[in-house]
């Protein structure tokens, strides 16, 4: 049964009573976090709190005092988690069963209860991670196998490879398993793990008992020489040597009980269940039977009670080292993989996350960090799955835009890790929205059989429409996709856009005549069945071509993040002058420390407060690292509501709010206070514009369309054109009062269709 515990029974008790839900969440989150999964009752919390001492003192006594009334009672029924009963016969025999959902059956029992009448419970943890290793190992094997080298096996890797434990040391670990979390990362800092052991010993320490009781301090202190590391008894050396001295395993607790009064492996088991459970009376006769063994050995009884007393301490924080062994295994084997196959590990990563924008959009960010380019989908590669490809692809990515990279771009976009060469990560067509299996199953078997497709026409005339439909073309040509073919024809994704009504119709007739057996007059007298358009032919329509602002939005629209760019590019300067933390370390600072962020609003939702008295909402802030939850308060909701749903990028105050939820469940967040366009604080701010272009390769119908459109757009900015002859010269022209301009996000945009991106400049 799930019982009330102290936040979820405010909570409960709050919303019974028709308090707003930021009211309850206001007096549940002073509540302290729970310690080893128990959380520290009402009473106990008011009494350590002084502010919660406050609101039950001034207006929230009735509150508190149902939730202390209530707390600690069964809830609802649940399953537990990955427990799974097994027993001879069929399970109503034994036990009152019932059935919490449709196919799953369910024991009334809880797991003690269900030991006592002879069933065993197993844990079968379902992880993820072993996907993403599998993933990533068939990835290099393919390479391997390439090269005639032998397959890689990650039951005989190393576990001692210096050059892994130094990435580890440096906390260098987003898609380790475990050691994400910035507490981890902290703990790694300090622990700077350099043998397997410490990695087992740390996913031990790392859990809210060891780390208040000092556990973890004292293992790192004995760890790197600076607390001398004692034994209470030579017999105690063996068994603790690995750990420094300090008790972290239960198998330790069994262990020291065999050796020093000599239980028996079942004996100590018991024991050490007993000192988990804490029961001062079951404790009190363990006490006296470790005692009477120990004085059988004729071991001092002052070192047998100090022994005692340390198991006793330490048991309760004591983790089973076996399952800290097994993911210490996988924690290794994920960093070995990010070491020496870091393409194929991040690949292995989306693929098993692409269902999940904010992993996607974490892994992203940290491959490219790494130097790894993390290319669009492309029709005539992709599969289903991310993938790995050659790096030369890259090439092809985008039209040549006739603007040289300076030596300086060309440093700053060079792979900060050495290690990453000749290889890309290629996005897969099932990440794209709306686009399933069988019609990815489709596309590849068309491309195996026909080879590459050569244009839309084409690609309409080879696959079946019916299952790969005019939205899952359109959503393909938004998400990239169809890049390779726009950037063979010279087009742009709008152009290609432009031709999908043409290109069905056409196969529309095509798949009409293989269907009926019907030919054209023309056929008929040519022969032969009508000929089909050339298939490397496509019929553009009219239309505007889409800005970036647009190309970035349909990539948002189809992929569910952005690929080719974000929209934070546009402002890195006034990121860099006026926010002071990303998504990625905001939280760090602590409780109620104020930050400030840019980025691009999603999945905004507004909430009615309980009792009707007014509205609240909640959204998720992306930049380029990551996302983070905003909660807004009902007081700021009216007067920032439209800059908020407007879906431009923004400059965002907030403060750090403590994690939202319990357990598991529980979930970082910001409180927000003030946001305001990113466009509007640049156009505030800046007083020059610099356009710099190539004076080779400008032409004179540009340079009158530049004329016209500065003219469109007056203002306070003034503006210089800057036209290079690449090694050879350079004019600076200062345009004078007549061309002013609005530093306005449309100019700019604007200005890319023409020229290129970023060639203006403001300041």
């Amino acid at each position: 049964m799930h019982q009330m515990k102290a936040r979820s029974c405010i909570r409960d008790v709050g919303r019974a009573m028709g308090l707003p839900v930021s009211e309850q969440n206001r007096v549940a989150t002073l509540i302290p976090e729970p310690v080893q999964g128990k959380s520290p009752p009402i009473k106990e919390a008011i009494e350590k709190e002084p502010r919660l001492k406050a609101l039950y003192e001034g207006e929230h006594r009735e509150l508190l005092d149902i939730a202390m009334k209530l707390e600690g009672l069964n809830r609802h029924a649940g399953i537990h988690a990955a427990g799974v009963v097994i027993g001879e016969k069929p399970l109503w025999e034994y036990v009152p069963c019932f059935r919490p959902e449709e196919g799953v059956i369910a024991t009334q029992y809880d797991m003690n209860d269900v030991a006592k009448v002879g069933l065993v419970k197993f844990d079968f943890l379902g992880l993820k991670t072993l996907t993403v290793i599998q993933t990533a190992v068939d990835l290099a094997n393919a390479e391997r196998k390439a090269r005639g080298e032998a397959a890689l096996d990650m039951a005989a890797i190393p576990l001692d490879d210096a050059e892994v434990y130094r990435m580890i040391s440096a906390a260098d670990v987003t898609g380790v398993f475990q050691l994400e979390s910035s507490g981890f990362r902290d703990l790694l800092k300090k622990l700077k793990p350099d043998c397997f052991e410490d990695i087992v010993a740390a996913g031990a320490l790392y859990r809210p008992g060891p780390i208040e009781g000092g556990m973890v301090d004292d293992f790192v202190e004995r760890k790197h020489g600076r607390k001398k590391v004692e034994y209470p008894h030579p017999l105690l050396e063996p068994i603790l040597r690995d750990t420094h001295g300090v008790i972290v395993y239960q198998e330790q607790v069994m262990q020291i009980s065999s050796a020093l009064a000599g239980y028996t492996l079942g004996q100590a088991d018991s024991f050490r269940r007993a000192m988990g459970k804490k029961k001062a009376e079951a404790m009190a006769g363990e006490k006296a039977c470790f005692l009477a063994g120990v004085a059988a050995k004729n071991i001092d009884a002052k070192i047998a009670e100090g022994v005692f007393d340390l198991m006793e301490k330490f048991a309760g924080y004591g983790f089973n080292r076996s399952h800290s062994a097994a993911y210490g295994l996988l924690t290794y084997q994920t960093a070995y993989l990010k070491y020496y196959y870091p393409v194929e590990f991040f690949a292995g990563l989306l693929t098993c996350g692409k269902d999940k924008t904010d992993e996607v959009v974490k892994f992203i960010a940290e491959a490219r960090a790494q130097g790894i380019s993390v290319l669009r989908p492309d029709i005539n590669e992709s599969g289903a799955d991310f993938t790995v490809v050659p790096e030369e692809k890259i090439d092809a990515e985008t039209p040549k835009r006739g603007k040289k990279k300076s030596a300086e771009t060309k440093k700053r976009a060079a792979p900060k890790n050495e290690r990453i060469t000749g290889k890309a990560i290629r996005f897969g067509l099932a990440a794209v929205k709306g686009v399933g299996e069988g019609a990815v199953d489709m596309i590849t078997d068309a491309r195996r059989s026909g080879g590459a497709f050569l244009s839309v026409t084409d690609f309409c005339h080879r696959v079946d429409m019916r299952k790969v439909n005019r939205k899952v073309l359109e959503a393909l040509i938004k998400a990239g996709a169809f890049d390779g073919i726009a950037a063979q024809k010279e087009v742009s994704r709008a152009k290609l856009f432009s031709a999908v009504a043409a290109a069905q119709e056409s196969a529309a007739a095509a798949q009409k005549e293989r269907d009926t057996g019907q030919t054209s007059l023309l056929g008929l007298f040519a022969g032969g069945t009508a000929a089909a358009p050339p298939p490397n032919q496509d019929v553009f329509g009219e239309g505007e071509e889409w800005t970036p602002k647009q190309v970035l939005a349909f990539e948002k629209e189809s992929l569910g993040f952005y690929i080719s760019g974000h929209p934070l590019d546009r402002f890195g300067g006034e990121l860099k002058r006026f926010a002071n933390a990303t998504t990625a370390n905001c939280t760090e600072r602590g409780p109620r420390a104020e930050v400030i962020l840019g980025g691009v609003i999603g999945e905004y939702q507004e909430r009615v407060i309980k009792g009707g008295t007014g509205k609240y909402a909640f959204f998720k802030l992306e930049d380029q690292v990551g996302t983070i939850e905003f909660h807004v308060a009902s007081a700021k909701l009216n007067d920032y509501r439209e800059v908020l749903t407007s879906g431009e990028p923004l400059l965002i105050t907030g403060t750090v709010d403590a994690p939202f939820g319990e357990g598991e469940s529980a979930r970082e967040r910001l409180r927000f206070m003030d946001a305001k366009p990113l466009a509007s604080i640049r156009a505030e701010r800046s007083n020059l514009m610099e356009i710099r272009l190539n004076a080779d390769l400008v032409t004179d119908e540009q340079m009158a369309t530049l004329h016209k459109l500065l003219r469109q757009f007056p203002g306070p900015c003034r503006t210089r054109l800057r036209l290079e002859i690449p090694q050879r010269s350079e004019t600076v022209l200062d345009l004078g009062d007549d061309f002013k301009v609005a530093a306005a996000d449309e100019l700019l945009a604007k200005l890319e269709q023409i020229f290129g991106e970023r060639v203006a400049v403001l300041r």
